[in-house]
């Protein structure tokens, strides 16, 4: 077992009998590495465990505390051991069949001597002209279509946010995003020094009327939205809510960072920036579209915030390396793009069929393109204890409480990640959730199924 858990455990035990209660905080790590004689990246590890287990729970700007505990529902053991090995259902990159070698075959060109050099030159914020049109053709979807000149590149998509939060909102700024947001999101703003507004949503996704309030009550810098499968929800936002929002945000002078990530998934959906092109920054990656370990992020702005967003970038660090650039314009050229974009399409689909033979009798949000599931948890269970006791039987699941941006908010809902596990793994690790939920039969069939809610 690592160091990190050994000292996780020490603290859990002490949780446990007492010594440590609910509500109270712990040190900031830095002083914690200094009393226990360990590295900061250690106790970051040793913090992110306890927040796995749902002992504590972290807070922007606030600090760790430990996490009350309720009840427990009646007969589900959190002691009982994992007897195979964690299926992580909080990680979320999917991957295709023959990915590997697909990129590959597009690398071996990059890899001659000739060729190597270049690539191995600084990028420019705004990459190459190639890079630009590669990127552009890439990105464009039916009514929108970015302009190579508007485009930079980072190393991730979640530098884009930042450079692009950066170039918006001054420390202290208010941003509004929707009520559950990207977990990292948070993180962002917490760097920058920009606060978060919740701004409430609906089924058909973030309300004009709601955003109205937030700037009235107290003017915005930006907002921050995911029209597309929204992460943790899945929800699209329906076209006549788009436009109602983009006449929004035009009316207000707001501008828009939209994240569209997920997009690939469902290229039906038009882009706010098709209707508040002077207004959005629009934020896409290559890490879910092709693979993680060497991507890129695009940022697509409006053309007066071309110097702004440029200068962000380069003073944030985010610029992308050109080694990365070079291989994304030869994917995207020798359609190698184009083939894992389908190919995760319909491996989506069947795993979202997975997670309805399993999970279809529960109160989930997802959508058949999605990677991803909002599983609310039926009563007596809490989002805490249940995130701790799937960890108990091996899985990880991630508590609603990370996607929450007003701390006093709790939902007993969870994000199920289905993109990470192999099919067969996620198959047995949502029936054993169904078990654990307590509204099925123990995995493999049989009597020994948990005793009825009593909550």
């Amino acid at each position: 077992m690592s160091d990190y858990r050994l000292i996780a455990d020490r603290l859990a035990d002490d949780i446990a009998r007492g010594r440590l209660v609910p509500g109270q905080r712990l040190p900031p790590q830095r002083r914690f590495a200094r009393a226990q004689r360990i590295a900061p990246s250690t106790a970051g590890r040793v913090y992110g465990e306890l927040v796995r287990r749902g002992l504590v729970v972290g807070e922007v700007g606030r600090g760790t505390f430990v996490r009350a505990a309720p009840s427990l529902p009646q007969g589900r053991a959190l002691v009982e051991p994992a007897t195979a090995a964690p299926v992580n259902l909080e990680l979320n990159y999917p991957t295709a069949p023959g990915q590997s070698e697909l990129l590959a075959s597009g690398l071996a060109p990059l890899l001659r001597a000739d060729v190597l050099s270049e690539a191995m030159r600084p990028a420019a914020a705004d990459g190459t002209a190639v890079a630009r049109a590669a990127a552009a053709r890439l990105l464009a979807v039916p009514g929108w279509r970015p302009e190579p000149a508007q485009l930079f590149f980072t190393g991730n998509a979640r530098q884009a946010i930042a450079a692009a939060l950066a170039s918006l909102a001054r420390p202290g700024g208010r941003v509004g995003v929707e009520e559950l947001t990207y977990p990292l999101v948070k993180e962002i703003a917490g760097r920058l020094g920009i606060v978060l507004v919740p701004v409430a949503g609906d089924g058909e996704g973030l309300r004009p009327d709601a955003l109205r309030a937030a700037h009235r009550a107290a003017p915005l810098s930006a907002l921050y939205v995911q029209p597309v499968l929204h992460n943790p929800t899945s929800l699209t936002m329906t076209g006549t809510r788009a436009h109602e929002l983009a006449r929004t945000v035009v009316d207000l002078a707001l501008p828009v960072v939209e994240d569209r990530i997920w997009s690939f998934l469902r290229p039906d959906a038009t882009p706010l920036a098709a209707h508040a092109p002077g207004l959005a920054h629009v934020v896409d990656g290559l890490s879910k579209r092709v693979a993680p370990g060497l991507t890129a992020g695009f940022l697509v702005v409006p053309p007066d915030r071309v110097e702004a967003v440029a200068d962000a970038v380069r003073s944030g660090g985010w610029s992308a390396g050109r080694f990365a650039l070079e291989a994304a314009v030869r994917w995207a050229g020798d359609g190698t793009v184009e083939r894992l974009v389908a190919a995760k399409r319909a491996d989506a689909a069947r795993r979202q069929r997975i997670l309805a033979a399993h999970l279809g009798g529960f109160s989930l949000r997802t959508d058949p393109h999605a990677y991803f599931a909002w599983w609310e948890l039926p009563a007596p269970w809490r989002a805490d204890t249940f995130t701790a006791a799937a960890a108990a039987h091996g899985i990880a699941v991630t508590p609603g409480t990370a996607f929450t941006v007003d701390p006093h908010r709790t939902p007993d809902a969870v994000r199920l990640g289905l993109a990470s596990a192999a099919e067969g793994e996620l198959e047995r690790a949502l029936r054993r959730l169904a078990w654990l939920a307590g509204e099925s039969e123990p995995p493999g069939g049989g009597s020994g199924g948990p005793p009825a809610r009593t909550g």
